[in-house]
């Protein structure tokens, strides 16, 4: 049975980190979620989770690339100042069961220290990706669900440069 979708506007925002990171060469890592069927055309996104309450938005960041891929071996090198924030369509609100409007996201880039062996989907018993790749950062909101469009289109304006290889 599904419930009735609530009013969004009388809906707060999740808080919750997002996770822009860059390879030693410039490139930004997008992993293949394993959840959206409904947005199957669009299966890409950058690692991001929620704050846990009292939790620094920096500490959180590194955690949620912990339990998302595997590893904590980076830096963060930028951050968005301000709070990005984005809207559930109505099937992803009532997935997450109508308590959420949409998410409020503080934005880090980060530089990966380690190699690729380091990066693994399964270290969590709950994997949220399926797989994951490096691809040029002006590819990301061709890749990303619709809806995050604007956050992605910011995301990649704010830390362009950070694509460039290290030492150029």
């Amino acid at each position: 049975m599904t419930h009735p979708v609530e009013k969004p506007s009388t809906l707060p925002y999740r808080a919750n980190v997002g996770a822009a990171l860059f390879n030693r060469q410039g490139e930004i890592l997008v992993a293949r979620r394993k959840d959206l069927k409904a947005f199957e055309r669009f299966p890409w996104q950058l690692p991001q989770g929620g704050i846990d309450d009292g939790e620094d938005p920096r500490r959180a960041v590194i955690r949620e690339l912990r339990e998302e891929i595997g590893t904590d071996a980076v830096t963060i090198i930028g951050e968005i100042p301000e709070w990005l924030t984005y809207d559930f369509p109505d099937e992803v609100m009532q997935k997450l069961g109508n308590r959420h409007r949409g998410q409020r996201q503080r934005w880090f880039a980060l530089r990966f220290l380690g190699t690729d062996d380091l990066i693994r989907l399964d270290a969590d018993p709950h994997p949220e990706f399926s797989e994951w790749r490096w691809v040029p950062l002006a590819t990301i909101v061709a890749l990303a669900v619709p809806f995050k469009h604007h956050i992605y289109q910011r995301v990649a304006d704010a830390f362009s440069r950070f694509t460039k290889p290290d030492g150029a």
